[in-house]
């Protein structure tokens, strides 16, 4: 695509910058929004937990970008030249030349998302005693490294945590403590060094080119491997072309070809890198692939399916080249920029700079006199939910665990994440969002907590049910009906 056809985000005669759509309106799905008493009703039934609500009562589905991605129509008709064959599969054969294409990796095992990559790594590497250095974790990873009987040290600098910073790369590792930990740890006990692609738990936040350059020479001088998450590589990648000086005339596919060639294995979640399904495990070692080369039969299907359909290998392979597209990467982050900036000129506390994935409320501003053992995050995205029909995710302490006393580990942020998947949400939606964002910022007092009434002891933020520690949502209705009338 040539330059002079790239727009993203453009001056308008106004003096707005607004983010522009390079994409056009080919198929629509049909929105309901349902009253305000019907949310009341509905987040009650699903235990206050917005993983288990029915879709027939979102209006937004702002939940997660994974799998909710809009494909193109290129993606689509992909799929209809699949080869179904069980072994051998040709469209395995052009995902392999994608993957080979988009990240210079050549051997390639296909699995059927992130986290079924994250189960083949932390079985082979990771043992009883094992200490995995990471500049932030994910659920699904923190889960699989302990089940496998390692620990996992999470080094980010002091700039990840302030909410409004103008650091560009918040998802950087702390090289002087990266260095202190593989010495105090045995670099014996450190099978690898994990670097997630902008960081999902602390808003979106990318990591630059000269961090993880510098991350590679500390692996190399104590000989150990670099494992990179790059689920939202493409997102990564563009912040690096759009803040980082030195890259500011690099084609997005060069920058993802220097991010993986630093890296001795990269994993992604087709659900988020394609806008399709799938994933993949990717290297040039023949060694590190023979060693995790037979688990993918055994856990997901075989070496060229991987669990996945084949179809949806078409479609992932066809979603790799387009994830080299400036305009298909940026879309979902100048969004997220728009909704973060425009938020934050109305006080409400937004994480900024704006990151990848979604915009991330900061709840411990937010609801502040909701204490943080009573979920502020969860509290916040229940209510977000009845006055806006929006459905979010929390990602605070109901995403963390308890310690081996039962206790909850509070997590270092309380984050509501609206996730903006890529050409899905239009302008006037989110400014939709922003505008019942002000409305509860406004009247915030009365949200209340929540308490766990079934806690499952694995990932409990997907299936756990809570409930308000008071009549807090009965208030909260009344006053938006007060404000709104009949209007939803």
């Amino acid at each position: 695509m040539e330059n002079n056809q790239k727009k993203g985000t453009v001056k308008f005669f106004s003096g707005k910058q607004i983010p522009l759509e390079m994409h056009k309106v080919r198929i629509v799905q049909s929105l309901n929004l349902v009253s305000v008493e019907r949310r009341a009703e509905a987040i009650s039934e699903a235990g206050y937990n917005t993983f288990l609500l029915g879709t027939r009562d979102i209006f937004l589905d702002m939940l997660t970008d994974s799998g909710t991605n809009a494909m193109s129509d290129q993606q689509l008709s992909k799929m209809f030249v699949a080869d179904d064959a069980y072994a051998g599969s040709q469209s395995f054969v052009r995902f392999q030349k994608s993957v080979a294409d988009v990240f210079g990796k050549n051997q390639i095992l296909p699995v059927h998302q992130g986290r079924a990559a994250e189960n083949i790594i932390s079985q082979i590497f990771v043992k009883p005693g094992s200490v995995v250095p990471m500049n932030y974790h994910f659920t699904t990873t923190l889960a699989h490294i302990q089940l496998n009987g390692g620990k996992v040290v999470e080094l980010f600098t002091p700039e990840a945590m302030k909410i409004k910073s103008t650091h560009p790369f918040k998802g950087n590792i702390d090289i002087a403590r990266l260095d202190d930990l593989i010495k105090t740890s045995g670099a014996e006990n450190v099978p690898f060094i994990r670097m997630e692609a902008s960081t999902n738990l602390i808003g979106g936040q990318p990591f630059s080119m000269a961090n993880l350059r510098d991350v590679k020479k500390v692996a190399d001088k104590y000989k150990i491997i670099i494992v990179m998450d790059a689920s939202l590589i493409g997102e990564n990648a563009y912040f690096i072309k759009k803040r980082e000086a030195e890259y500011a005339d690099k084609s997005i596919g060069e920058i993802l070809k220097e991010m993986c060639d630093l890296c001795d294995i990269v994993y992604f979640s087709g659900r988020k890198v394609s806008s399709s399904r799938g994933g993949a495990i990717c290297t040039n070692s023949s060694e590190l692939f023979n060693k995790m080369k037979d688990l993918v039969p055994l856990y997901e299907g075989f070496l060229t399916y991987g669990g996945i359909s084949i179809r949806e290998i078409e479609a992932m392979a066809q979603g790799l080249y387009e994830t080299l597209e400036e305009d298909v990467v940026g879309q979902s982050p100048s969004f997220i920029s728009y909704a973060a900036e425009e938020l934050d000129k109305l006080g409400v506390p937004v994480i900024l700079p704006g990151g990848a994935l979604g915009c991330h409320i900061d709840a411990m501003q937010f609801v502040s006199h909701i204490p943080q053992s009573e979920y502020m995050a969860g509290s916040l995205a229940a209510a977000f939910y009845i006055i806006s029909g929006v459905r979010g995710m929390e990602r605070g302490t109901i995403s963390s665990i308890r310690d081996e006393n039962g206790n909850d580990i509070l997590a270092d942020l309380e984050l509501l994440r609206l996730a903006f998947p890529r050409r899905v949400f239009t302008l006037s939606q989110t400014e939709y969002i922003i505008d019942r964002l002000n409305w509860l910022y406004q009247n915030r007092e009365l949200v209340g907590g929540l308490k766990f009434v079934e806690e499952p002891a694995v990932l409990r933020f997907f299936t756990g049910r809570l409930a308000p520690v008071s009549d807090w949502t009965e208030k909260l209705v009344a006053k938006f009906k007060a404000d709104f009338g009949d209007s939803l």
